[in-house]
Formats: C-alpha cells, structure tokens, sequence
C-alpha cells in the first residue's frame, strides 16, 4: 500500500480496482479542516485522465506491475514482438497496447514493457530516437528565409514536419513525446 505522502509524479497506484498513474498531485493545508492531497490521475487502460481528492495519510493500492527491458523484434498480422535482453523470453503485444508508439519502433530499439497482473498493457519508448529519411522533397535556395518546414516520411513510415535542409538518407534525431524533429545526426 501506499500512503498519500508517497506521491510522486509518474507513481502507478491502483484506485478502485483500475491502474492509474499519477499525472501532478498537490499537497493542500487549509486554515480549518485537515490537509488533503489533490491529483490528476491517467487511467492506464483506457486513457481517461480524473481529478481525485484524498485525505492526508490515507492509503491506496499498489497494483502488481512489473516493467522490464525489452528489445524490439519485428511487427507482423499477430502484433509487436519484443525480446526480454535478460531471459531472451518472447512476448508478443497487441497494436492497441503499442499505439502511437509503432511510428517510432524500429528493430532492435530497446523500450520498457509494462506488465500488470502478469498481461502486457503497454510500452514506453525512450525520449528520443534515431529515424532515416526514406522520401523527401528537396529544398529550394531561397525558401529558408521564413524557416519553412516540409513533410518527410521515415523508415518506420512516419510522416514528420523537417527544415528544408534535410534530404533522403539523412539521420534525424525525432522526440517520441511529441514526434517532432530535433536535429539531424551525423554519422
């Protein structure tokens, strides 16, 4: 169990039998009454992000989850396999667990599985990873005054918002929070 004074952001704690995490939790003192903790709460398994109230000190779930390294294998019509990089056990997670983290799968990329009541329900992919530019217009002299950007697709069929610059084959260094371009890598 945890208690109230355990919060932290990013914290998965079970309320009322689902598996949520904690998104930003503030500690409240008012002049009468006692204290309280209020939070944002991210339910895991649908998505669905509630304000809830808890008394000071009180208690909640610890869910049973477990997140272990995984390396990325391959897609196919079954789902995503992954790899455990300590028993080489395989594990196979559906697309609605993988979501719109599959832009950014590429083989052997190592991401966090997580596990709750021993059944995969999703994936986190590291901040920031490594994509080449399979197909792009190329940039004109003279368009960059305004900082222009163009579509490119890369080689996980993601369509990203690149500068002018970029051409087919280059590495770029895409941010999976947002999927945005970063920077162009070399090699």
């Amino acid at each position: 169990m945890y208690s109230t004074s355990d919060f932290r952001k990013g914290l998965k704690i079970e309320v009322d039998g689902e598996l949520c995490s904690i998104i930003e939790f503030q500690h409240v003192k008012p002049g009468k009454g006692g204290a309280f903790v209020r939070t944002k709460l991210k339910k895991i398994m649908s998505g669905a992000v509630v304000d809830k109230t808890f008394r000071a000190g009180e208690k909640v779930g610890k869910p049973d989850t477990n997140e272990t390294t995984m390396q990325f294998l391959y897609s196919d019509g079954d789902g995503f396999h992954f790899m455990n990089t300590t028993s080489y056990e395989q594990v196979t997670v559906d697309d609605e667990f993988v979501g719109k983290s599959k832009n950014f799968l590429k083989e052997n990329i190592e991401v966090n599985v997580l596990e709750y009541n021993g059944r995969v329900i999703g994936i986190e992919l590291p901040n920031f990873v490594n994509l080449r530019v399979i197909a792009t217009e190329p940039g004109f002299k003279g368009d960059t005054s305004s900082g222009g950007s163009k579509p490119a697709t890369l080689e996980t069929n993601y369509d990203a918002n690149v500068p002018l610059f970029i051409n087919e084959g280059d590495l770029l260094k895409i941010d999976t929070r947002n999927g945005e371009y970063v920077e162009r890598v070399k090699e």
